[in-house]
């Protein structure tokens, strides 16, 4: 199972990161848990200094933009 979460307070842009985080999980059909951090004290110790942040699989992989899920697939292949 792949855990994914998303690191923000809450804005348009963590929600569409989420979605899209989603989208690209199902379109590639994997088992996933989808977690949504809005704690400014749990944000920043992933490292995480820019929202919205991606991690996956508790690595952060994204921070400070807003990926497609396109983007977010192939990170998720990796």
């Amino acid at each position: 199972m792949v855990t994914i979460q998303i690191l923000g307070t809450g804005c348009h842009k963590c929600t569409e990161l989420a979605n899209n985080a989603e989208q690209a999980a199902t379109k590639l059909g994997l088992e996933y848990s989808l977690e949504k951090i809005t704690d400014l004290n749990q944000i920043v110790t992933f490292g995480c200094m820019t929202t919205p942040g991606l991690v996956i699989n508790g690595q952060l992989v994204s921070q400070g933009k807003l990926l497609k899920a396109e983007q977010v697939q192939s990170l998720l292949k990796k």
